[in-house]
C-alpha cells in the first residue's frame, strides 16, 4: 500500500454543546443524516477551544464513544443475490454464541452443509468467537444473515494476515446484519496490516449490507484480486457495499483494490488510525499487480475523523465517482488523488480537514469537480471554525486570500482538470 505522511489531528473547535450532534451543524436545507436507523447517537460533551478536537473526536477514535452515523436517508436498494431456498442455523451445528467458545468450526460446518443450490445461513443473536487465522469461508449462492444482536468477535492472534470472513473466488454472496469486532485492542502481534473483518478476493456479485465492522487489525472491509500461481490475478466484479459502518479500524475503513463495478452507498468509514494510509476509503490496486481498478461509484457516504485522508484514489484507477458524500475532520485531505484517470467529484460536503479539502495530485487526469460545498479546510493553518460563514460561489482554482486554495488545489502534472462552480466558506 502507498505510505503517505498524515497530519496530526486538527486542533481547536469553536464550541459544541452537549447533546448536539456535529452533523446537525449543516448547510441550510441539507437533510438530517439518519441512514442507519439502528446507529447509536453520541452525546458529545461540551468542549471549548482549549479542549480541541482530541477531546471529542479523539474519544470516538479511541473507541470510548460510538461513531455517529452521518449519511442522508438511504438512496440505494442493494441487490439480492441468487441463492437457493434452504435456511440453516449455525446453532444446529453447535455454535454456542457465548463469547468464550471458538465457534469457527460450527460456522463452517453449517455453510458446508448447504445443498448445491446454496441458501441462507442464519446467525441468531449471540457473541460468536471466530478464529480469523482459520476464517469462515463463504461459498457461492449463499446469504450469511446475522440477526440483531449477533456479533462475530475475532479471536486474538499474533498473525499479520487473518480474516474473520473470507469471500474467495465465489459468486452470488450476501452478508448482512449484526456486527464484526476485530482484535486490534488485544492483538498479540505488533506487525502486519492485513487483519480484516471481511476479505473479498476474486469474487463476483457480492453484497455487504447493514453491518457494523470495528476494531480490525487491518481493514474493516477489503476488496481485491485473487492471486493465482502462474496465471493472471482474478479481479472482483460487481461488489456492492451498502448501509454499513466501518469504524475504529487500524489501516482502512474500506480498501478497493483490483476490482471493477464497485458500488458504495449510504455508509460511514470513520476513525481509522494505527498504520498508513489510515483512510476512510482507499481505492488502490495492489502494487505487485499491473491490473487496474475501474468503475467505482461512492455516494451518500461519510468519511470522518480518519488519521489519513477521507478518500484516497491512488494510481491505476479509472472511472471513479464520489458524489453526495461528507468528508470532514480527517487528518489528511478530505480527498486526495494521485494518478487516477477519469473521475467526477460532485455535490459533496468537504469541511474541517487538516490539509487542503481536495488535492488533485501528481498525474491526475481528466477529473471534473462540480457543485461541492467546502468549509474551513486546511485547519493546520487556519484552525477549526464551526461558524457557518456565508458561502461564496466560485469557479476554477483561485489563489489569494479571497480565493479557494485552502479547499481545492492541483499540482502542475494534474491535467484536463475542470473545476466548475462550487461553494466555499472560511
Amino acid at each position: 500500500m502507498a505510505n503517505f505522511p498524515t497530519g496530526a489531528c486538527p486542533q481547536g473547535v469553536t464550541f459544541v454543546k452537549k447533546n448536539v450532534l456535529v452533523h446537525d451543524v449543516r448547510e441550510a436545507g441539507m437533510p438530517r443524516r439518519d441512514f442507519l436507523q439502528k446507529s447509536m447517537l453520541a452525546a458529545l460533551p461540551a468542549i471549548g477551544v482549549a479542549a480541541g478536537i482530541p477531546r471529542a473526536f479523539g474519544a470516538v477514535m479511541a473507541g470510548n464513544m460510538p461513531a455517529i452515523s452521518m449519511s442522508a436517508a438511504a438512496v440505494y436498494d442493494p441487490p439480492v443475490r441468487t441463492r437457493g431456498a434452504t435456511t440453516l442455523s449455525v446453532r444446529d451445528w453447535g455454535a454456542a454464541g457465548d463469547g468464550a467458545r471458538d465457534d469457527t468450526t460450527s460456522f463452517q460446518a453449517a455453510i458446508d452443509a448447504l445443498p448445491s443450490a446454496g441458501g441462507t445461513i442464519h446467525v441468531p443473536a449471540g457473541d460468536y468467537v471466530i478464529d480469523p487465522t482459520r476464517n469462515v469461508r463463504l461459498r457461492s449462492n449463499m446469504h450469511l444473515q446475522l440477526a440483531d444482536g449477533a456479533i462475530l468477535r475475532a479471536k486474538r492472534n499474533d498473525q499479520e494476515r487473518a480474516y474473520v470472513l473470507m469471500v474467495y473466488k465465489v459468486s452470488n454472496v450476501e452478508i448482512s446484519g449484526g456486527r464484526i469486532v476485530g482484535d486490534r485492542d488485544n492483538h498479540l502481534g505488533t506487525t502486519g496490516e492485513w487483519g480484516h473483518g471481511i476479505m473479498i478476493r476474486g469474487s463476483s456479485r457480492v453484497t455487504v449490507r447493514d453491518i457494523h465492522v470495528s476494531k480490525c487489525w487491518g481493514d474493516g472491509v477489503s476488496i481485491g484480486g485473487a492471486m493465482v500461481t502462474n496465471a493472471p490475478t482474478i479481479p472482483c466484479d460487481d461488489v456492492v457495499i451498502a448501509n454499513i459502518v466501518s469504524t475504529g479500524n487500524r489501516r482502512q475503513g474500506l480498501t478497493i483494490g483490483c476490482a471493477s463495478n464497485v458500488k458504495v452507498y449510504d455508509s460511514e468509514f470513520s476513525d481509522t488510525r494505527g498504520i498508513a494510509p489510515q483512510c476512510g476509503i482507499d481505492v488502490e490496486p495492489d502494487s505487485n499487480d499491473g491490473r487496474i481498478t475501474s468503475t467505482v461509484h461512492i455516494e451518500n457516504c461519510v468519511m470522518r475523523g480518519n488519521a489519513g485522508n477521507g478518500v484516497l484514489l491512488y494510481k491505476r484507477v479509472k472511472g471513479v465517482t464520489v458524489k453526495r458524500c461528507t468528508m470532514e475532520y480527517n487528518g489528511g485531505h478530505g480527498l486526495l488523488t494521485i494518478g487516477p484517470e477519469g473521475g467526477y467529484i460532485a455535490q459533496n460536503t468537504i469541511r474541517h480537514n487538516y490539509l487542503v479539502g481536495l488535492m488533485l495530485g501528481a498525474s491526475t487526469y481528466n477529473y471534473q469537480v462540480s457543485g461541492n460545498v467546502f468549509r474551513n479546510n486546511n485547519t493546520r493553518l487556519h484552525g477549526v471554525n464551526t461558524v457557518l460563514n456565508p458561502l461564496v460561489a466560485m469557479a476554477g482554482i483561485v489563489e489569494g486570500n479571497k480565493g479557494n486554495g485552502a479547499h481545492v488545489a492541483k499540482v502542475s502534472t494534474a491535467t484536463e482538470i475542470r473545476v466548475t462552480t462550487n461553494q466555499f466558506a472560511k
